[in-house]
């Protein structure tokens, strides 16, 4: 099995489709659908760069008119809180002239031979597909259009859809979708050529607000997240886990244990050993019972002997020194641009300094959690997954059973940002599901999550940057030294991968004579993986810092350096300045998404507009800036903060502004921006992981600290650049830019320039 990270190429990524007429018996086969209609199926296939299909997928949406006017479409992506279970399919039904009150959405299950690409990370979903479910709504509204133009004897081009109805102008008869299906499903699909797509004048939903279709059931209690998954006879898992990763159990007492009351079994769980991969569990000893409780209460009474392997040394603190030693040789090459040491030899001002961020763990309110059933060879799973293809076929080799035997529900998520498109909850309940001949539901308590996540990896780097005798910034270098998310899977590898130097580093745009990219080696001793924006965070947070301190040395203000840095507009391309390392460009053509720096410097003079940028704060009060392209999103940032006497920091206003092509649903891009801003807030001032013995320090909230009401920022603005370019993402952009935003910012208040996060004023 292979999990790909965010930025990696999936074969799905540049995707056309082809519509086609589904029979009623495929369709509740597939669905579970009680209802006829009109049923239409998607096929999603990627081309190769001549056109030409290379690999078709079985329909992964379909759509039905039904009979009772009822339009339900199939929702193949993962829904943690971003409203993709809204987003897609309004897209359909905007293009379609629905009635949205009238709308069903099904969930999908995880199946690649129905729905293609499933993985739902990297902010690619609305990118992804925005194009082709247009264009199925396109095909079943003109075959509704043609079914009523043949019915009323009249021409299609007199003919409309709204709410649900087709209208004809001048008369103004109506007919509803649903008097329309018999005729229509007897009518041949239309070609592509024969379809036209609205204009974005006509959209009544895409660009537009719409509340997520969950809320109520949110909001209500309704709503089933993994945790509420339920099965007759269901029992329930705990697990104690090696504490060092890639340790083994080495024996088990289960006396004591297997004594409390409720307690039906304890089996241990082998484990992968290292390398800990992205795809097996760790190795630990389950508890079964009939409830949370009594399985809680046994865990802690196992004995347990752990052979704790090769990392039961490690110090991340040590390891940390180590790479500040590191960062300040010179490094494997990975992008040059002219000549940085004769920048650095000619300059009037030279600007160095070494940035530090932590482990970071997802921390994510609902803790991974599993509910498995195998029997007759057969195994059906309900999780909280952002992947569930991917869960489904570790299962599938973990049980050594055909993929078509796996049955994968995807629940709600609450919250996901890449933890849980990592399967290794899932197959410790089908594991211990097959072992014990029960239902199980794995629950990880919050102490698991803290001390087994995948954590995204603690990062050191050193920036040099010369100023010449013009004042200008004439040379950057930037040596970046952090464990690979690659070495989860293979141990040799101890350097960033090309899609994670390009996260804030390679993909540096600013207009400068000479640039050295450089990485070191860094080894892993964790399960690594993505969080919320990936390499972004640091990489920006070291890289937008140092900006607004040139700005500084060079008596500018942070906005108009970055103005001036940008230079003229055009489209950057880095592939011919890089050195052994590809631009993978979040695993599209850089000539469909191109670096413009015309787009960027639209959102930074926005957001200056937005703040008040250069107005007169008090004192202990004042603004910074940041920006960054991310996701391909282009995302300006402004924070206020407030330092008091005691240097508590407070955020009264956070601007951003956003180009993210066509939006969708505005009111998600904002919700997103929201969330991101709170989501950086505890990385930047509460959030650190730190490793002793090879064991993990913290566990729970106490110690991996998240934000809290008093410390949020308080009112968060979010101007969205009105654009009819692709649409890009936007769950990862608002992270990277707020960091360095908040840092200057403090700068600027107090005097005092951060270096290592997260955030302390009281060293």
């Amino acid at each position: 099995m292979k999990i790909l990270a965010p930025f990696q190429k999936r074969k799905t990524d540049q995707v056309d489709s082809e519509i086609f007429s589904v029979s009623r018996r495929d369709f509740l086969k597939a669905s579970g659908l009680l209802t006829g209609g009109l049923v239409l199926g998607v096929s999603f296939f990627s081309c190769d760069d001549k056109g030409k299909k290379v690999a078709t997928v079985a329909p992964n949406v379909y759509l039905t008119i039904g009979s009772d006017n009822k339009v339900t479409i199939v929702a193949h992506r993962s829904e943690m809180g971003q409203g993709i279970r809204t987003s897609l399919p309004l897209v359909i039904a905007d293009e379609l002239g629905a009635d949205w009150a009238k709308v069903e959405i099904i969930q999908a299950e995880g199946d690649e031979k129905k729905y293609g690409n499933q993985n739902t990370d990297g902010s690619f979903s609305v990118r992804m597909f925005y194009k082709p479910l247009r264009e199925a709504g396109a095909i079943a509204r003109l075959l509704l259009l043609r079914a009523a133009a043949k019915e009323w004897n009249v021409d299609v081009d007199q003919l409309d859809t709204k709410n649900g109805q087709v209208i004809q102008r001048e008369s103004g008869k109506k007919k509803d979708f649903g008097d329309l299906v018999e005729t229509a499903k007897t009518l041949p699909i239309p070609k592509a050529s024969e379809v036209k797509l609205k204009d974005r004048q006509q959209f009544n939903m895409i660009g537009k607000e719409t509340p997520i279709i969950d809320l109520h059931n949110i909001v209500t209690g309704k709503a089933v997240f993994g945790i509420d998954a339920v099965v007759e006879g269901m029992k329930i898992a705990v697990i104690k886990r090696c504490p060092v990763v890639g340790g083994k159990v080495k024996s088990v007492n289960d006396s004591k244990a297997l004594a409390v009351p409720g307690v039906l079994k304890v089996i241990t769980i082998k484990g992968a050993g290292l390398p800990a991969t992205l795809s097996k569990p760790l190795a630990g000893v389950a508890v079964i019972a009939e409830n949370t409780w009594a399985a809680i209460k046994a865990r802690d009474l196992l004995e347990v002997e752990w052979e704790m392997g090769p990392n039961a040394g490690y110090d991340s603190a040590k390891q940390i020194e180590e790479l500040k030693q590191v960062v300040a040789q010179a490094g494997t090459l990975r992008r040059k641009r002219g000549d940085f040491n004769a920048a650095k030899a000619n300059a009037k001002k030279i600007i160095e300094h070494t940035y530090i961020a932590p482990y970071l763990a997802h921390a994510t309110i609902e803790p991974p959690c599993a509910l498995a059933v195998v029997k007759n060879g057969s195994c059906e799973v309900w999780a909280c997954t952002q992947n569930p293809q991917g869960a489904r076929d570790a299962v599938a080799t973990e049980l050594g059973i055909a993929v078509d035997k796996v049955k994968m529900n995807v629940t709600l998520l609450g919250g996901g940002f890449g933890r849980k498109s990592k399967p290794d909850f899932i197959l410790e309940a089908a594991i211990l599901a097959k072992e014990s001949g029960l239902p199980i539901k794995v629950q990880w308590t919050r102490e698991d999550d803290i001390r087994h996540d995948y954590y995204h990896a603690m990062s050191v780097q050193r920036i040099v940057a010369t100023i010449d005798s013009q004042n200008k910034l004439s040379g950057w270098a930037h040596h970046i030294a952090n464990p690979s998310i690659s070495a989860t899977e293979d141990l040799s590898v101890v350097q960033p991968s090309d899609g994670e130097l390009m996260l804030g580093a390679s993909d540096f745009p600013y207009n400068v004579p000479a640039i050295n990219i450089a990485t070191h080696d860094a080894k892993a001793h964790l399960r690594i993986g993505w969080l919320r924006s990936v390499r972004n965070i640091p990489q920006v947070f070291a890289a937008a810092t140092m900006l607004d301190e040139i700005a500084e040395a060079r008596g500018m203000d942070a906005v108009s350096n970055a103005l001036e840095l940008l230079g003229e507009d055009r489209h950057i391309t880095f592939e011919q300045e890089l050195i052994k390392t590809s631009y993978p460009n979040y695993g599209e053509k850089i000539e469909d998404y191109p670096w413009d720096t015309a787009r960027m410097k639209k959102v930074i003079e926005q957001v200056a507009k937005l703040s008040g940028w250069g107005k007169s704060m008090p004192a202990g009060s004042a603004l910074g800036f940041a920006a960054h392209k991310s996701f391909l999103t282009y995302v300006a940032c402004v924070v206020e903060v407030n330092v008091d006497q005691n240097k508590k920091i407070s955020i009264p206003n956070v601007y951003y502004v956003v180009d993210c092509g066509q939006a969708v649903n505005v009111d998600r891009i904002k919700s997103q921006f929201e969330g991101g801003a709170q989501f950086s807030a505890s990385l930047a001032l509460k959030s650190t992981i730190t490793v002793k013995d090879g064991q993990v320090e913290q566990g729970n909230f106490d110690g991996y600290q998240i934000i809290r009401m008093p410390d949020s920022p308080k009112q968060i603005h979010v101007d969205i650049i009105d654009s009819d370019a692709k649409p890009t993402g936007v769950g990862e952009p608002p992270v990277p830019p707020f960091t360095p935003a908040l840092c200057n910012a403090i700068y600027a208040a107090t005097g005092k320039r951060i270096y290592t996060l997260p955030i302390d004023l009281s060293i």
